[in-house]
């Protein structure tokens, strides 16, 4: 069958991004590629680590040429919630995922969604994971203001081989291995040098050890650190049961010494503790 001038036309473009591998429009380049197909306001190419911030590869650039404060916050510290870098750390797998797939049965209710996600993504998000060891899986994540039809699902869907096939290849050049075995991203496309070293420093053990350790506060327990995260990340006290394999009335008890431990009286109290940084300053 004589392929139509679409089907040529898509052809080239994939040759063209074959080309690019080694070349530092890569990103940017499959992304158009994409765009023709499928609408989407943002896209980046990180890095997850288990229990270390993500590493940017590259990212889309603000209209205005001003830098993300939102997506900053997020390598500070808030990437911690994000479903997509919990599943990656949790169930590492190479393919599309969505998330529908992904958000944790409260997502919608949590300080993250309202203040982070619904103000950066706003509607809908994929990812096409590439893991690369344990620990790490490179991800490259499409986000848009409106919710993805089934369409645009499918459309991801009959693009993952071959966008996961160029990952796995790009893989090779991106400088993502450094001596003491954390990925390394060149300094112009990640953070500022003096926040990077913070940035790997800012697990979520230590994060919440900081904060607990301020003012006296009786510290929390490995546990209570647990829930704290899931309920943060938008599981309902039934979900973390389940994920722990404790009861329903073990999880009230956990969050009811944990906001006895912290002085706080909310949900929104409890995330501005940990990912605001006014909030952790001022205790």
């Amino acid at each position: 069958m004589e392929p139509d001038w679409q089907d040529r036309a898509f052809h080239h473009h994939i040759a063209t991004l074959i080309d690019a591998l080694d070349g530092p429009d890569f990103w940017t380049r499959t992304t158009r590629v994409i765009e023709r197909f499928a609408t989407f306001d943002n896209w980046v190419a990180l890095v997850f680590i288990r229990g270390r911030a993500p590493l940017v590869c590259a990212e889309s650039p603000m209209p205005d040429g001003t830098v993300d404060l939102l997506f900053r916050a997020y390598l500070e510290g808030m990437y911690q919630l994000d479903p997509f870098y919990i599943n990656a750390c949790e169930r590492p797998r190479a393919g599309l995922v969505t998330l529908a797939e992904v958000a944790p049965d409260n997502f919608r209710m949590t300080d993250y969604y309202q203040r982070y996600f619904k103000s950066n993504i706003i509607g809908d998000e994929v990812q096409f994971n590439v893991p690369f060891d344990a620990q790490r899986t490179l991800i490259f994540s499409l986000g848009a203001k409106h919710h993805y039809t089934e369409r645009d699902i499918a459309q991801f869907a009959l693009f993952a081989p071959w966008v996961i096939a160029l990952m796995r290849q790009r893989l090779a050049y991106e400088s993502l291995i450094a001596s003491d075995g954390v990925a390394d991203v060149p300094q112009s496309e990640a953070v500022e040098p003096s926040a990077l070293a913070a940035l790997r420093e800012a697990d979520s053990a230590g994060r919440f050890e900081a904060v607990t350790q301020q003012n006296g506060r009786t510290p929390l327990t490995a546990r209570e650190i647990e829930v704290v995260r899931q309920s943060l990340s938008g599981f309902s006290t039934r979900a973390i049961a389940e994920r722990l394999e404790i009861s329903f009335e073990t999880v009230r008890a956990h969050k009811k010494h944990i906001y006895a431990k912290l002085g706080v009286s909310s949900q929104s109290e409890l995330f501005a503790l940990f990912y605001e940084p006014r909030a952790r300053e001022g205790v």
